[in-house]
């Protein structure tokens, strides 16, 4: 099967984000109506606009590296900006029919749940590292209108210094053919090298799906 310039495509999700600040209590996560939302473009912080407090920052701890018998409380670590807590993301999207779908973070802090169409393909709990999940079992039969939501939350202590809040890297759609290559799917090694000499290892994944 010959693989053609449209067989596989990635495209970066900027803009048509939705955004919530806080915890929804009986949400759906399907098609969520709630009030309170607002739009953003993704990377987006929810915390760098909000005003700077120390108290954002307050922290009973002993530092024994300093010599310190006791904790004490100490502020300024994490820049004073209020990024802990719980933040939802929601956008629609749309895939042509028969192709396969995977959903790419650069990186979201954290504690990521992602949503497709009200069924829960993932989490990943870390926030600096990129992650992906395979979406196609959960798409729409006519690929339109895809509604993907993700919630987040910041735990205290979580950090030493400022770690960003929400989807502060970018979100990408790919799509591709039934049979592709995987995120991650190429695997390049030197197995061995000398001065004048060197062999390269290239190792491909690719799957093929059957169509139903």
């Amino acid at each position: 099967m010959a693989l053609n310039s449209t067989a596989r495509e990635m495209v970066t999700l900027r803009k048509g984000w939705e955004f919530h600040r806080g915890d929804i209590e009986n949400i759906d996560l399907k098609a969520d109506r709630s009030t309170g939302w607002e739009s953003v473009s993704v990377p987006h912080d929810w915390a760098i606009d909000q005003p700077f407090d120390m108290s954002n920052d307050l922290q009973t701890v002993q530092v024994i590296q300093d010599g310190e018998t006791h904790p004490t409380l100490k502020t300024g670590r994490t820049g004073g900006l209020p990024y802990m807590g719980i933040g939802w993301y929601r956008r629609s999207f749309n895939v042509r029919p028969g192709k396969m779908a995977t959903l790419v973070f650069d990186g979201a802090m954290s504690e990521a749940k992602v949503w497709v169409n009200g069924h829960k393909v993932g989490e990943w709990p870390y926030g600096y590292a990129s992650f992906h999940f395979d979406v196609t079992p959960y798409l729409n039969p006519d690929g339109r209108d895809n509604v993907v939501m993700v919630r987040l939350e910041n735990l205290p202590f979580s950090s030493r210094w400022y770690p960003g809040a929400g989807l502060y890297r970018n979100v990408h759609l790919l799509t591709t053919d039934s049979l592709y290559v995987p995120v991650w799917g190429v695997h390049i090694t030197t197995p061995y090298v000398k001065d004048d000499f060197a062999t390269v290892r290239i190792r491909t994944l690719v799957n093929a799906v059957s169509p139903t």
